[in-house]
């Protein structure tokens, strides 16, 4: 969430930067300093009828205390006359404060200045390429009829227990994905993260801090009768561990590692683009996230895209790095690298993770701050997918099939037991 004084002070820099997004929000930041504006002034009169009834209250017991009735009833009528006062002004500071919270939970994350300008995935900037793309036979199957070859994954039951993005992995398909698992979050501890294992269940609040609510909103599936969610990413209940909280700035950098499976409605999404592994609503990730002092949080950035390299490289999967632009960048971030991993027999780059700087968007809303020897300032907060198990596997399985098998990436033969499918 953006920090009223920021837009104060930068107003013109803001909308020029949120102009990337392809949206225009120069009215909605003047109306909301005009809010803040209106806001602070009901609050200072309000302090001024609050002061003058502390005082009156003391004056009062004081009058009492030396005998003088009279004179401390006729004070105490001149405090209940202010009690009407001091009630509505509460009740006007309340409905502008939230008239204010609203209006900034509707805004998105200002840009870095190094997104490129676009309004869709076509306009991301390719930063980095790497690795070899298979030349697979003509008879190469897509992830979906090799799973159902080698009985692996079975779209059919998962569809039968609870319906469409939901597979069942069997024999070699679920050792496979447990394999994945561990030997992700294997590669993240030897990097210094440090694992944790975290409801997936989060409230609200939780929600309301990493900004998927209100944003995403229709995206979560959402428990009624407890107003719970199911976690999209463990990145929500990891990073409100910290939620209303001081960090000592000796603490820092926080670098966390979890393990959770996630689940996304994906409201509309249909077709041949999602068929099989390409789009779930129930799949596995494992996830980094880093508190970062905000002058550190950049290279921090570079680190995170650096090991998520380490680990494709390792996998010997081919892929690209983009640098998201503003028509694709999500709402909470300022700047986020996407991984894509080529797919040989569906011919076409699967994304298989995201690297985010959020900056102080989400502290803000989180009320995370950092004590700087008794200077507090707001945190900066990234993540990252390191990785989605189910665009890894369906690349896995197709680029490294042969005629009669799949073969295993020699990283992962330790913890999978076997070389082949």
């Amino acid at each position: 969430m953006l920090r009223v004084s920021d837009i104060n002070e930068n107003i013109d820099n803001i909308s020029l930067l949120l102009s990337k997004r392809n949206i225009d929000v120069k009215d909605k930041l003047v109306e909301i300093l005009k809010i803040d504006k209106s806001r602070r002034s009901i609050q200072s009169e309000l302090d001024g009828v609050l002061a003058e009834s502390n005082k009156l209250a003391k004056e009062i017991g004081d009058l009492f205390k030396s005998g003088q009735a009279e004179k401390a009833s006729i004070l105490k009528e001149k405090a209940s006359s202010l009690k009407p006062k001091s009630k509505s002004l509460s009740e006007k500071l309340s409905s502008e404060s939230e008239r204010l919270k609203s209006l900034l939970l509707d805004i998105p994350n200002v840009p870095n200045k190094l997104v490129p300008t676009g309004s869709s995935e076509e306009d991301n900037l390719e930063i980095f390429k790497n690795g070899n793309i298979p030349d697979l036979n003509t008879t190469a199957l897509p992830h979906w009829e090799l799973a159902s070859k080698y009985d692996i994954i079975d779209f059919d039951l998962g569809n039968k227990i609870t319906g469409a993005g939901f597979p069942v992995y069997k024999n070699k398909g679920a050792k496979l994905q447990r394999a994945l698992i561990n030997y992700f979050i294997d590669k993240n501890t030897e990097a210094g993260y440090k694992e944790i294992q975290v409801p997936i269940l989060i409230n609200e609040d939780s929600g309301m801090g990493t900004g998927q609510l209100p944003d995403k909103e229709g995206q979560m599936y959402h428990i009624t009768n407890d107003n719970l969610y199911l976690a999209p990413t463990a990145e929500v209940p990891v990073t409100n561990i910290y939620r209303d909280s001081i960090i000592k700035s000796s603490e820092l950098p926080i670098r966390l590692t979890s393990y959770t499976p996630c689940f996304r409605r994906e409201a509309g999404s249909y077709g041949a683009h999602v068929r099989g592994l390409n789009r779930l609503h129930q799949f596995d990730k494992v996830e980094i996230v880093r508190i970062e002092q905000p002058e550190n949080s950049y290279s921090a950035l570079e680190e995170m895209v650096d090991h998520v390299k380490g680990i494709l490289d390792e996998l010997e999967l081919p892929y690209r790095v983009l640098r998201l632009c503003g028509g694709d960048l999500g709402f909470t971030s300022c700047l986020t690298y996407d991984f894509e991993v080529y797919s040989a027999a569906q011919k076409k780059w699967l994304e298989v993770s995201s690297v985010s700087n959020f900056e102080t968007f989400q502290a803000n809303r989180l009320k995370l701050r950092i004590d700087n020897n008794g200077t507090k300032s707001l945190a900066h907060t990234l993540n990252g997918s390191s990785l989605a198990l189910p665009r890894i596997v369906a690349c896995i399985l197709e680029n490294f099939q042969t005629e009669n098998s799949i073969k295993i990436p020699q990283a992962l033969i330790n913890y999978t037991g076997f070389e082949e499918i």
